[in-house]
C-alpha cells in the first residue's frame, strides 16, 4: 500500500464534481436559519442534530434522505441560498479545491416569491461572490472555478406532483409518468433558455431520486433537449439499481459522466430477461464507459452509508473501475450528511485501496479534465495545464521533504 500524508493530500489541488447543494450546508448554518426562518429542528444543537439526524451511519437510503427535508425547509428564501451556496465553497476552497461542481433541483426552492432564475441568481451569487474572494485572496494558487449543475428527479412528493399535476390540466396529461417527463422537459428547457441568456453558470444537467421503478427512459425527452442544445449531462445511475441503470443513462440520456456507478459490475442485479448472458454484458459496459472515457464520479463514504450490503470498502467497486481503466473522480455528495470533505474522500481511497502515486494522480486530474467547465474547450485546456503543472510542483516538493 502506498502512503500520503494529510498535508500533501490537502495541498494538492482538488475538484468535487458531485456534490449536493442542499446536502452540504454547515451544521451551524442549518441551525442559524432554522431560527431565523422559524422551522423546526429535531434538536438546536450540534450534538443534538449529529445524534438524530446527521449519523456517522444510516440503515438505509431512506434514513440518510431523511436529513434533506430538514436542509431543504431553510432553503426557501434568496438569500439563504446564496448564503449557503457561499459558504459551500469557501469551505471547498480551504481545503485545496480548486474546481467545484454544485448540484440541486431548484423546483425545490421555487414559490410564488421565487422563480426559477431567482433561486439560480441566488445560488450564483453566492458561488461568484466567494470565487472572486478566493481568487483574489490566493494568488498564487490555481483560479477556483464552479458551475452549477440542474436536476430533474426521477420521482416527486406527493405536493409537488399535485403542483404538475394542476399545471398540467388540460394539456392531456394525466398519469404520474407523464407529469414527471412534463417536469423534466420543462425543466431542461428552463435550464438550456437561462444558460443562454444570462450570465449564471450553469453547465449541466443531472437526473437523481431512486432509480428502483424510476426508468431513466421517461425523462429521455428532458435529455434530449440537453443534448441537443450542448448542455452537458450526467446521470444519477448504478447506485440503486444495478448495470442496465448505467446502460439506460448512457444509451437513453447522453450521459457525459455517471454519478456513483456503484454496481457497474453487479451482473446478479440484471433483471431484464433477453439479457442471456449477464457476465459478458457487464465486461461490454465497463469496456465501453472504460474506452469512450465516460468519467463515473464515485462517493465512497456516501455508498458506505446506503449500501449496508457492502459490509467492508474493499468490497466497494472503486478497485475494478480503476483496473479497467475507468476514468473516476472522488467526490463527496452531500458533505454534511455524509460527514465529509473532498480530503477525506481522498484519504479514505488511497488507505483502503493500492493507489500508487501516478495512479492518484490521474484521478485528481480526472477531475478537472472531465469537468463541465464553464467556458471554451481552450480556455479549459489552458486551466487544466495549469492545474496539471501546479499538482506536479506540489509533488515535486513534498518528494524532497521526505528524502
Amino acid at each position: 500500500m502506498h502512503s500520503y500524508s494529510a498535508e500533501f493530500l490537502k495541498a494538492i489541488p482538488k475538484t468535487d464534481l458531485h456534490v449536493h447543494l442542499d446536502g452540504s450546508l454547515r451544521l451551524s448554518t442549518l441551525i442559524d436559519l432554522a431560527g431565523q426562518y422559524d422551522v423546526q429542528l429535531p434538536s438546536f444543537t450540534e450534538a443534538g442534530m449529529k445524534e438524530l439526524v446527521f449519523k456517522d451511519s444510516y440503515r438505509n437510503l431512506d434514513e440518510y434522505l431523511n436529513g434533506f427535508r430538514w436542509t431543504t425547509a431553510v432553503m426557501q428564501h434568496r438569500e439563504a441560498l446564496r448564503r449557503v451556496a457561499y459558504e459551500l465553497a469557501m469551505d471547498n476552497a480551504a481545503e485545496g479545491v480548486r474546481y467545484l461542481e454544485v448540484r440541486f433541483a431548484p423546483q425545490l426552492h421555487m414559490s410564488v416569491d421565487l422563480s426559477f432564475e431567482d433561486v439560480l441568481r441566488a445560488v450564483d451569487d453566492g458561488l461568484r461572490t466567494a470565487a472572486r474572494e478566493i481568487s483574489s485572496s490566493s494568488p498564487d494558487l490555481p483560479q477556483f472555478n464552479y458551475g452549477i449543475i440542474v436536476c430533474a428527479m426521477r420521482f416527486f412528493t406527493a405536493a409537488f406532483s399535485r403542483y404538475y399535476a394542476t399545471l398540467a390540466a388540460g394539456l392531456q396529461f394525466s398519469t404520474l409518468r407523464e407529469i414527471q417527463q412534463l417536469a423534466s422537459y420543462e425543466l431542461a428547457r428552463a435550464a438550456v433558455r437561462l444558460r443562454d441568456t444570462s450570465d449564471i453558470q450553469i453547465v449541466g444537467f443531472d437526473l437523481a431520486g431512486s432509480e428502483r421503478g424510476n426508468p431513466a427512459g421517461v425523462h429521455s425527452r428532458a435529455f434530449a433537449h440537453a443534448h441537443e442544445n450542448f448542455l452537458h449531462k450526467t446521470v444519477h445511475a448504478g447506485e440503486a439499481y444495478g448495470p442496465e441503470s448505467i446502460f439506460q443513462a448512457i444509451t437513453i440520456l447522453h450521459a457525459d459522466r455517471i454519478g456513483h456507478g456503484l454496481h457497474l459490475f453487479d451482473a446478479e442485479m440484471i433483471e431484464n430477461p433477453d439479457i442471456a448472458d449477464p457476465d459478458r454484458y457487464v465486461e461490454r459496459l465497463a469496456n465501453s464507459i472504460a474506452e469512450t472515457r465516460t468519467a463515473v464520479e464515485v462517493c465512497l463514504t456516501s455508498n458506505l452509508q446506503t449500501s449496508p450490503d457492502i459490509a467492508d470498502i474493499k468490497h466497494h467497486s472503486l478497485a475494478r473501475m480503476l483496473d479497467r481503466g475507468i476514468s473516476v473522480t472522488l467526490c463527496t455528495d452531500n458533505r454534511l450528511v455524509s460527514g465529509t470533505t473532498v480530503t477525506d474522500e481522498i484519504q479514505l481511497a488511497v488507505d483502503s485501496f493500492d493507489i500508487p502515486p501516478e495512479t492518484l494522480r490521474n484521478i485528481v486530474i480526472h477531475g478537472f479534465k472531465r469537468s463541465f467547465y464553464y467556458g471554451t474547450y481552450a480556455e479549459k485546456r489552458r486551466y487544466v495545464r495549469g492545474i496539471i503543472d501546479y499538482y506536479d510542483k506540489i509533488s515535486q516538493n513534498f518528494l524532497r521533504k521526505r528524502r
